[in-house]
């Protein structure tokens, strides 16, 4: 088991940027696939993003393409989502997952989950 780590959450005005980190321990994860997840109170958990292991294939929902990036440094255990032209709308509480492999558009497989980092995005 993976355990995972979200930060880099916080307030950002519209059109700004963030850049979210998850940091993994209990093993490696250069052999895991990783994703972004996002989730507002009384509201389904929506797929963001997920990057292939090798880190050689990325997906991304169409709500963020264009302006989100994931990306991953298995040197240092970490993935990381880099959100640029925030929006009112991004603001929800952000999950770093960790599954077997990237789909379209979705993570298979999901095994570990982190407990989450919010997100908030001013008018």
């Amino acid at each position: 088991q993976v355990q995972l780590v979200e930060s880099g959450g916080g307030l950002a005005q519209a059109g700004g940027s963030l850049r979210l980190s998850c940091a993994a321990s209990g093993r490696t994860i250069s052999t895991i696939a990783m994703g972004w997840f996002r989730q507002a109170p009384g509201k389904e958990r929506e797929f963001v993003a997920a990057i292939s292991w090798g880190g050689g294939s990325t997906q991304y929902a169409d709500s963020v393409k264009g302006r989100f990036t994931v990306s991953r440094d298995n040197a240092k255990n970490t993935v990381y989502l880099q959100m640029n032209s925030l929006k009112p709308e991004d603001t929800t509480v952000y999950y770093c997952a960790s599954g077997l492999n990237v789909g379209f558009l979705v993570l298979n497989g999901i095994q570990d989950w982190g407990k989450g980092t919010l997100v908030t995005v001013s008018p």
